[in-house]
């Protein structure tokens, strides 16, 4: 599951990348795409860790994709935008990082600071490159519904939901307005449309400003995130014996890296369920809505083929019991079949038989 970094020259979100991965800003790969996985912090893990004392502890992680920054202004960036789109079309979700922030150090795109234009502005070539990709189907279907043939009917349906979304573009509106249906999910899975997947917005503000609620929240955005990009790094850089001061100084709970981890993590409808013993505790990703028995196959098809039941207790559940006989003998622990779903932080005992 990966989410891709996208922005403006200068709106910090290399800086960002650097300081949700760990990886030091190299000049060296100005320019270029850098990739990399990312653990999803989890206190819930923690406590079983705490709690059974594992050899080894294994979180859920993201993978994140920076796109270098692009001036849209001129014709070259334009189509630059768009031979990304094909890497962007791959990931389960967008974060668009423009910049907040005044400074006389930083050469502002556009000569503006202006994070509402510039979203705007990036907004607009999501859509048009939607929109190009949904006319260039729609040409394609009507060449192959003119002719008799096995998937004539399946094409007609398709044609029609591509009309639809074609309008819905064309009116400055995203795909996901146009998608109604489990059918509409099923044929428009395929594409990949940029305005169908989750969308992150981080306002990279000063560092007076990142204690404060974002100063306004764009249409198009699933959530709306406000931080400094530069404390961001400099806490990552941190020795972590350091980092719980420097966050009080701040008046910071935890990074707001943790924070917009998460937030890419649940933007595209994944949960965690957990899994403890000696050998390890781990945080298992599934998608929202996934059935017990679904679940189980995450961790072996062994599980999946000869699941009998899931011995299960909500996190919250366990915690206030402080173990798995505590939470036993309080009758927290429930015997789940296979089509239970499975809800985020269950903390989970597959019983199967093969």
């Amino acid at each position: 599951m990966r989410f891709a970094l996208i922005g403006p020259p200068q709106s910090g979100k290399s800086t960002l990348f650097a300081a949700i991965t760990g990886q030091a800003i190299d000049p060296a790969q100005a320019g270029l795409e850098r990739r990399a996985a990312v653990k999803v912090p989890d206190a819930r893990l923690d406590f079983l860790a705490a709690l059974y004392k594992p050899r080894k502890h294994t979180e859920a992680t993201v993978d994140f994709l920076d796109v270098p920054g692009i001036s849209l202004d001129d014709p070259h960036g334009q189509a630059e935008f768009r031979r990304c789109a094909a890497d962007l079309r791959t990931c389960a979700g967008l974060v668009a990082v423009v910049r907040a922030f005044a400074s006389d150090e930083v050469v502002p795109y556009r000569n503006r600071v202006d994070p509402q234009a510039d979203l705007d502005e990036l907004h607009a070539e999501l859509l048009f490159a939607d929109l190009e990709q949904v006319s260039n189907r729609i040409q394609k279907l009507e060449k192959q519904v003119a002719r008799a043939g096995p998937t004539q009917e399946a094409d007609k349906r398709e044609l029609a939901l591509m009309q639809r979304i074609r309008v819905a573009l064309e009116a400055e509106q995203a795909v996901s307005d146009a998608v109604h249906s489990e059918e509409d999910l099923r044929i428009t899975g395929g594409f990949g449309f940029l305005t169908q997947k989750p969308l992150v917005v981080v306002l990279n503000v000063s560092e007076a400003e990142c204690t404060v609620p974002p100063p306004f929240v764009h249409a198009a955005a699933r959530v709306t995130i406000a931080l400094s990009a530069r404390i961001e790094a400099e806490i990552a850089g941190l020795p972590p014996t350091d980092r719980a001061a420097f966050l009080a100084d701040l008046g910071l709970a935890e990074p707001a890296r943790n924070r917009l981890i998460r937030t890419c993590y649940e933007a595209a409808g994944l949960i965690s369920f957990l899994t403890h013993g000696p050998d390890e505790v781990r945080a298992w990703t599934i998608a929202r809505g996934t059935p017990a028995v679904e679940a189980a196959g995450k961790i072996h098809t062994d599980i999946q083929r000869g699941f009998i039941r899931a011995e299960t207790v909500s996190f919250s559940d366990l915690q206030a019991a402080g173990d798995m006989k505590s939470a036993r003998a309080a009758g927290k622990v429930r015997l789940e079949g296979k089509a239970y779903l499975v809800a985020d932080g269950d903390v989970i005992i597959f019983r199967f038989n093969v």
